[in-house]
């Protein structure tokens, strides 16, 4: 556990596109709300069967399984800008495309529940390391995307994203499908 509370980052933290995910994350520990979405999320998810998993909710768009796997890749990839820019990273980081990640990842043909005990096991790892970061490391700055931030706002941008996700997931998909099982 981490002796070192993350502190809310202020806006010249983070690129401003974030802000709309970091607006979504309400007051308190950062690491225990990244914990409960955990249980939240995979209960919520369990729930969808198998053959509605991959729904779109409209042509061309992803599927339930490519949602779950985007916010997958996309928490590895900023933990992995947490990694670097805790450790002191100098180098610029690249951004990523997210549809062709999607388009590339093969999600529809794994499980459902192959998607979300993933999503534990990377979440349960990205706990592990944010929640040993010092207040140092937490305050230290990177470049990624051509754009700056500083560590302590991955993990709002992390819950944020995961919240954004679950909520289109409600709105767009799980309604179309009754919510699941």
């Amino acid at each position: 556990m981490t002796t070192v509370t993350i502190s809310r980052p202020v806006p010249s933290d983070y690129p401003p596109y974030f802000a709309q995910y970091i607006d979504k994350v309400p007051d308190g520990d950062i690491l225990d709300l990244l914990r409960h979405q955990i249980d939240n999320t995979v209960q919520t998810l369990s729930r969808v069967k198998e053959a509605d998993a991959g729904f779109r909710y409209a042509p061309g768009k992803w599927s339930i399984r490519e949602v779950v796997g985007h916010v997958v890749d996309t928490e590895r990839i900023f933990v992995y800008r947490a990694v670097c820019f805790a450790r002191g990273e100098t180098q610029p980081l690249p951004g990523f495309d997210e549809n062709t990640y999607a388009a590339n990842s093969n999600a529809d043909a794994r499980l459902l529940a192959d998607h979300l005990a993933e999503f534990k096991t990377t979440r349960a790892a990205s706990l592990s390391f944010l929640s040993g970061l010092s207040a140092a490391a937490l305050a230290r700055r990177g470049t990624a995307n051509n754009r700056e931030y500083v560590t302590r706002a991955i993990p709002f941008i992390i819950a944020g994203h995961e919240r954004h996700h679950m909520g289109v997931l409600a709105e767009r998909y799980l309604s179309k499908i009754g919510g699941g099982k």
